[in-house]
Formats: C-alpha cells, sequence, structure tokens
C-alpha cells in the first residue's frame, strides 16, 4: 500500500499522495505491524519443530528471526514519520510546506535502507532453515533449497542497496522471483503439513543421542 503512494524522486507527489490516501497509508502501517507481530510465536514454533534436527543451528534460526524482527519493529517510526510531518499540526507553521515535503520524502528513504539491514538478518535466517529443512527429512528437500537460494538472494539485494544502489531495482526483481521459497514452505505447512512419522524418528534419534 505504502509503495503505491511513492512517487521514485518526487516529495511534493508523494507527500500529496499521502495526504490524499491517508487511510490507505495507515492500513499498510498496521498490516506490516501484524506481520511482525506475528514472526514472534513463528520463531517459536519453528524452534520446536526443528530442534530435533540441530538445536545450535535452530537457535541461529531463532536470534536472526528476532533480531531482524527488532530492527524492523524500529524501522517503523520512519513509516509513520511523514504522517507526523505532513499532518499540518500547529507546532509545524515555521516551517516551509516544501522543507516539511522533503523530509517526509527523506523518512521513507530512510524506512527503505532500514528494511535493506532488515533483511540481511531475514537473509541468514532463510539461509539456515533452508538447511534445516534439507536435513529434516519430514519437508521435502526441494522446499530447503529454494528457501536457501530465496535468502541468498536477501543478502545479495541488501548489499547492493548498500554498495551500488543504482543496481538496487535489477536486484529486487531477481528477489522477487525468488519468493518461490517462501511460498512453497507456507503452502506446504499449510496443506500437507510435516511428516510427522519421520518426526518422531528424528525426535527420538535427538533424545537417544543427548
Amino acid at each position: 500500500m505504502r509503495g503505491q503512494l511513492v512517487v521514485a524522486n518526487d516529495a511534493a507527489a508523494t507527500a500529496h499522495n499521502i495526504v490524499t490516501h491517508e487511510l490507505r497509508y495507515r492500513l499498510g502501517f498496521a498490516a506490516e505491524l501484524i506481520e511482525i507481530l506475528c514472526t514472534v510465536p513463528l520463531a517459536l514454533i519453528f524452534y520446536e519443530l526443528f530442534k530435533v534436527v540441530n538445536k545450535r543451528v535452530v537457535l541461529l534460526v531463532v536470534f536472526f528471526n528476532l533480531v531482524g524482527t527488532a530492527i524492523e519493529s524500529v524501522d517503523l517510526l520512519n513509516h509513520l514519520a511523514p504522517l507526523t510531518l505532513l499532518g499540518g499540526g500547529s507546532y509545524l507553521s515555521a516551517i516551509p510546506v516544501e522543507q516539511l515535503q522533503a523530509q517526509a520524502y527523506l523518512s521513507l528513504k530512510l524506512y527503505e535502507l532500514g528494511f535493506a539491514i532488515c533483511l540481511v538478518f531475514f537473509g541468514f535466517f532463510c539461509l539456515l532453515l533452508g538447511y534445516l529443512i534439507f536435513r529434516s527429512g519430514f519437508l521435502p528437500r526441494m522446499i530447503g533449497v529454494l528457501l536457501a537460494f530465496q535468502g541468498l538472494c536477501y543478502l545479495v539485494n541488501s548489499f547492493v542497496d548498500f554498495l551500488a544502489p543504482r543496481m538496487a531495482d535489477l536486484a529486487f526483481s531477481v528477489l522477487a522471483v525468488s519468493a518461490v521459497g517462501e511460498i512453497s514452505l507456507c503452502l506446504w505447512l499449510l496443506v500437507m503439513g510435516v511428516n510427522v512419522p519421520r518426526w518422531n524418528e528424528k525426535a527420538r534419534l535427538a533424545v537417544s543421542g543427548a
């Protein structure tokens, strides 16, 4: 929702879109906040599911998940900042409109950079989770390969943003294609679930090995 309102390199047009479609902009913020809240129980679910494969690796999965979530949560302040800057409060009357629009646009650019930092941690999360899926035996190995590839794409996308921002659009197009990893995992868990006998076997081996 937010992306549809941003006009590249045009602070005035972006500010106009945000003010005109304020509810849509706020809904975008609320949707992202709900997504962030869901990542905490998801981390616990993944821990319980994959601790029978490799406890140390799954702890790293939880770590990267929670740290990335914390960064994304703080970054949401940059998402809300344009609403404050463009809200027309009396305390802003001393600042020229053009300057407020530029600051609002800058907040959105900082939000994008903050999200790129978040994706570094999410990239390692996907790489490690893909490894666990590949080794698990109770989920298809191909999903693990696809998810690990997506994690690598997240890392490339973020570092392109940091080091060669002019190539960011090309890197993002590759990242969009790689999303099949996340989609495959979600659909498999929702429709097929895990192979319970094989999970139980892994759990028995983990207990006996301990």
